[in-house]
């Protein structure tokens, strides 16, 4: 997808208007127009970036200090009695729109949801050496 046909950078060009609730050089953060609850927020970094391993060091840790400071502002405005803060990272992950974004969704007590660990369905079930084997290729990536 190109920028110019991506719904986020139409909404930082200011293309597509957006209830925003955060502004700076590097990042932005709007109301979600389709929200899982209220004050359900997106934050995305201004470039276009579409996955977490397309986003610079210094973008993603300011991304971040955003959501860091974001987070209880945005459970404090609607009263939440917490929230899941999460990246669809790829389209096989559920990410709809190809621009980095992280949902803040603010959650209530009885809301019906689930945690997190609820979205990636059945566990698998791992021996000690498959665990251990993933591990190791996990620490020798990075």
């Amino acid at each position: 997808m190109s920028q110019d046909d991506c719904i986020f950078c139409q909404i930082v060009d200011g293309e597509i208007p957006s209830r925003t609730v955060f502004e700076d050089d590097v990042s932005m953060a709007f109301l979600d127009a389709n929200p899982l609850a209220p004050g359900h927020t997106l934050v995305i970094p201004k470039r276009h970036h579409e996955t977490l391993d397309d986003v610079p060091e210094d973008t993603a840790a300011h991304l971040f200090g955003v959501l860091h400071r974001l987070t209880p502002a945005v459970e404090h405005a609607v009263d939440a009695d917490g929230s899941n803060v999460a990246f669809n990272n790829g389209e096989a992950a559920g990410q709809e729109v190809p621009h980095v974004h992280a949902h803040v969704i603010p959650r209530f007590h009885d809301d019906g949801g689930n945690p997190i660990h609820a979205v990636a369905g059945r566990r698998p079930d791992l021996s000690e050496e498959e665990l251990d084997e993933i591990a190791a290729d996990i620490e020798s990536g990075h």
